[in-house]
């Protein structure tokens, strides 16, 4: 039999290892840019055509290479960084595998001018997909100067999948964000398409770059941070619990000058503003962590981005505690003493100490509608036309369209009562029907708006006062490429320019007491809502808007609100899921509740 293992080639081998840095126009600008901050620069220009699919250009002021480093960079692995695997834990660069310009140039067309400050000619590379075309010395300004042209040209099956424009150009302004934030004493800017998004001068001190990012208005929504210990120091500012909003993208931690992602962390943070933030409310953070680098392993990832900490739980109790203090000590929630002097003295789990884990008991069976000091009466209103006690059978089962028990809603609405301002409640001869009432809501204004969408047939309400909305730059971007849609279902949205929209009117079919807010959750949401291959973007709107109108948990309906919901429920094609297929009907047995609460 003959041999069957063998070696790929580099041209393969290389485009492989570029799937895992190069995943879209972003990551180019990512590692890039983070090169040019590596080189000393002080101004950083990025400049993008049609999203970074056409073309990707960083400018930089930096040191520069000569023209044996500028062959040599395109090789893989090769770094000026790193000489044995013990440098990987005393990093405190941005960029130092020596994957970046040769993952890139795989995948793309590449042309490199480089020079030395002290040289009077640089040099000039072409690059072909990993093929150098050629190399030849040229007049250029000291620095580097990277274009990056036709992302994926050689694998079409890679290209297909990137997404719009808007979508790209939106995670290429979060990763430039994440970039500019951490580093206030470089200059950056940002163009696309020759227009301006970013200018950022470089200035003194992180508020002042924070504010160049989100605008100066954020600035009296913040509370500064800062705590010194011997295992992390932590900086930063928080928003006060008031500016939090409904939808992610003002929280930032970073790590060594680094940007990270920590959902442990991320709960230390939020878990400090325990009930003092407005319901489903994210608050802002701009956090930044000083840690010896021996302490962290920031090689987990491709894109780095994912730190492993040797002392997280330590580091969650520091952080929690910091944030508690920064609250209370500028007044934003009643607190005792915090003037203190120095150092927070905050004590903290070691790694070898021992801990007593909370034992945690689990019913699977529980249904969180069941509320003993709700149901006193219950045997009042579970009984026959007979005065007699109704005995239900053992059992529990999800509703579907084929089901029996849609024979019986004619019954069900006739004794419809309200729950914990959550269910709506009813009983049939199978048991207790138990309906989410947001939910339900929601999938009938998801079959609404698909409606809307497909016939064009709309009524909208004028606002009294139109409603002005700013947002971030990311958002900005995602919120116009949803524009045609939301006019078509009965908004009246105009692009003001600079960030800016207003709100003229929205559809009737919706009770929006907010449109500025029901529009931040409406982003956040569509920005959450997993994106499914049978899905398309008029589906994932509609799922979006719909769970951001849809009435809320607590609100408590009398009897015509809820018949006329269970009404227009089963008017759907699909009343027993919620768009994003939860269920929203549910029969649970009398034998089972008068087993949990007797």
């Amino acid at each position: 039999m003959a041999d069957i293992i063998h070696l790929l080639p580099d041209s393969v081998a290389n485009q492989i290892a570029a799937g895992e840095v190069i995943q879209r126009p972003a990551s180019i600008v990512k590692e890039l840019v983070e090169n040019a901050v590596d080189a000393g620069s002080t101004e950083i220009k990025v400049l993008l055509k049609e999203a970074g699919k056409s073309r990707v250009q960083i400018i930089d002021n930096g040191c520069g290479m000569s023209d044996t480093d500028a062959r040599m960079s395109f090789e893989r692995h090769a770094t000026s960084k790193i000489k044995d695997a013990n440098d990987l834990f005393s990093i405190r660069t941005m960029g130092f595998r020596g994957e970046a310009l040769a993952s890139i140039a795989a995948v793309a067309q590449l042309e490199l001018k480089t020079c030395k400050k002290e040289e009077t000619l640089g040099t000039l590379i072409k690059i072909n997909g990993s093929e150098i075309e050629s190399q030849e010395p040229t007049s250029c300004p000291p620095g580097t100067n990277i274009i990056v042209k036709n992302l994926f040209y050689n694998i079409p099956a890679r290209r297909k999948f990137l997404k719009s424009n808007s979508t790209e150009l939106r995670h290429l302004v979060i990763e430039f964000q994440r970039i500019a934030l951490t580093l206030p004493q470089i200059s950056f800017s940002l163009y696309h398409n020759d227009s301006e998004i970013y200018n950022l001068s470089a200035v003194s001190s992180f508020p002042q770059r924070i504010a160049g990012v989100f605008g100066r208005g954020i600035l009296p929504n913040l509370v500064p941070v800062k705590t010194d210990t011997s295992i992390v120091n932590i900086r930063g500012h928080i928003g006060k619990p008031e500016f939090a909003r409904k939808t992610y993208g003002e929280q930032f931690f970073f790590v060594n000058h680094r940007f990270m992602r920590h959902p442990y962390f991320h709960k230390a943070v939020t878990s400090a503003y325990e009930e003092i933030l407005p319901p489903e409310t994210i608050p802002s953070y701009f956090l930044y962590f000083d840690i010896d680098p021996e302490n962290i392993d920031i090689n987990i990832h491709p894109t780095k981005t994912e730190i492993k900490f040797e002392d997280e739980r330590s580091i969650w109790q520091i952080l929690n505690a910091s944030i508690r203090e920064a609250l209370g000590k500028f007044n934003v929630i009643p607190s005792i003493d915090f003037d203190t002097k120095g150092s927070i003295d905050i004590p903290v789990l070691r790694k070898d100490s021992r801990a007593n884990p909370p034992q945690i008991s689990i019913d699977p069976g529980f249904n969180p509608f069941l509320d003993k000091q709700n149901l006193e009466n219950w045997e009042k209103i579970y009984k026959n036309s007979s005065g007699e006690q109704v005995k239900w059978p053992i059992q529990q089962e999800s509703i579907n369209p084929q089901n029996e028990l849609f024979q019986t809603v004619s019954q069900a609405q006739q004794n419809l009562f309200h729950f914990k301002g959550k269910y709506i409640l009813s009983s049939v001869k199978s048991g207790l029907m138990v309906i989410d009432q947001k939910r339900a809501h929601e999938r009938i204004l998801y079959e609404n708006f698909l409606e809307l969408n497909s016939s064009l047939k709309t009524s909208a309400q004028k606002s009294l006062f139109p409603h002005s909305l700013e947002l971030n730059p990311a958002d900005y971007i995602l919120f116009k490429e949803l524009l045609p849609d939301l006019n078509n279902i009965g908004f009246d949205i105009r692009d003001l320019g600079n960030n800016a929209l207003i709100v003229n009117a929205y559809p009737s079919e919706v009770n929006i007491n907010d449109p500025v807010e029901a529009l931040e959750v409406l982003l956040h949401e569509y920005k959450a809502t997993q994106v499914h291959l049978e899905k398309g973007h008029k589906e994932r709107l509609a799922q979006s808007l719909a769970r951001a109108s849809s009435i809320p948990y607590g609100k408590v309906l009398n009897q015509e609100e809820m018949k006329d919901l269970v009404d227009r429920l089963f008017a759907c094609d699909s009343p027993g899921y919620s768009p994003g297929g939860k269920p929203v009907i549910s029969i649970i047995s009398m034998g089972e509740f008068e087993e949990k609460f007797n």
